[in-house]
């Protein structure tokens, strides 16, 4: 498949399977302006070999399948097209896709979880996940990211009509892993999904969730938490694309940034397309700086194309701990670094209340106690 222009976006002109469609960045495009290219390994350049060792296991409910297909299955590439040159490297670069079924009605008990581990080594390493929710299904989703990789992705997760879906994707990488990945949702009729991410670990980490609608009735939730220690590069960059009338999204996303050049980006792109009468979207992101030599750049962006819309908002904040909150806390005799702990704790605490996976909110929960120890 050739490019496909898509010009009412300047952030996202182009999607194409084609890795010749997409010039390699220098970093003064939009989409790359945030991004130290430097530190990419190569992967925005073709200079990494696909010669990394990651290793991808599956665990699955009884009834849900789990499959490796070739690139010539149907399924892969369906629901989404890469949209920059290191998507298009990912795609073009795996040997083997994992394709998780959950069958039409069916509702698992436990979760479907994807584990990936990088075992160092010279090289990159790319991979491809489908996740298929047939109609009136119900599942949850766990992707757990950790050891030592330079690795590229791309996630589809194709959310039938009436089905939901709920991801949970945890980024705890050694310190010098660099990962980019692209995760697209999309949404059928009345189809609902919830998007939970972590990123903690890694050198740098650049991931790019999007939702699209085929339908009318979706209804699409991505939170995200995020903590980020010196030195360490931590970039979200989300799309909503509204396409189909009456569908709904809120993005709500959390980071905290403490050590010298510890840096945080969050991009939040929605478009509200002509055919998207009664359109309700909210985009927020709030950033935490604990300490000097952090920064957090922070766009939200909303593209309006039709005055029809239930409602469309979007709000960014990015400061220090609140003094007033702190010697509240001490003046009922909580000293000041614990005052700090429970501060931080509340402020990321609330979103990841939202997880619905005991095992891994408490596994987040002691992350988070970890980071603010150090």
């Amino acid at each position: 498949m050739g490019l496909n222009e898509k010009p009412l976006s300047t952030l996202h002109e182009k999607a194409s399977y084609d890795l010749a469609d997409f010039e390699v960045p220098t970093g003064r495009e939009e989409a790359w302006r945030f991004t130290p290219l430097s530190r990419l390994k190569g992967l925005h350049n073709g200079q990494a070999a696909a010669s990394g060792q990651v290793v991808t296991q599956v665990y699955t409910p009884e009834g849900v399948r789990a499959e490796w297909v070739g690139r010539d299955d149907e399924r892969i590439g369906r629901a989404y097209v890469p949209a920059d040159r290191v998507s298009a490297q990912a795609y073009n670069g795996f040997e083997k896709a994992l394709v998780v079924t959950v069958p039409r009605e069916a509702a698992p008990a436990d979760a479907i979880s994807v584990e990936i581990k990088g075992n160092g080594g010279e090289g990159a390493a790319y991979g491809h996940i489908v996740v298929v929710v047939e109609p009136m299904a119900q599942a949850t989703v766990v992707v757990q990211h950790e050891g030592s990789a330079v690795y590229a992705d791309n996630v589809e997760f194709v959310v039938g009509d009436g089905a939901t879906l709920k991801v949970v994707s945890l980024q705890d990488w050694a310190d010098d892993a660099v990962h980019v990945s692209h995760h697209h949702a999309q949404l059928a009729k009345d189809a609902t999904f919830r998007s939970f991410v972590v990123t903690l670990g890694g050198d740098l980490v650049r991931l790019s969730p999007s939702v699209s609608y085929t339908a009318p009735g979706g209804d699409a939730d991505l939170s995200g938490v995020y903590f980020v220690d010196a030195g360490q590069h931590l970039e979200h960059r989300l799309l909503v694309d509204h396409s189909q009338p009456n569908c709904k999204s809120n993005v709500d996303y959390r980071g905290a940034l403490q050590g010298e050049d510890a840096h945080a980006v969050w991009i939040g792109d929605v478009i509200i397309r002509v055919a998207a009468e009664g359109t309700d979207t909210y985009e927020l992101n709030r950033n935490l700086i604990l300490t000097d030599g952090a920064r957090a750049d922070s766009v939200p962006n909303l593209e309006i194309l039709t005055g029809e819309v239930a409602g469309a908002g979007h709000a960014s904040t990015s400061g220090r701990l609140d003094d007033e909150h702190i010697f509240y806390l001490q003046a009922r005799g909580i000293p000041f670094d614990e005052a700090r702990r429970l501060v931080i704790r509340g402020f990321l605490g609330q979103l990841i209340e939202k997880i619905q996976v005991d095992e891994l909110r408490e596994r987040v929960m002691n992350a988070v106690e970890a980071e603010l120890a150090r």
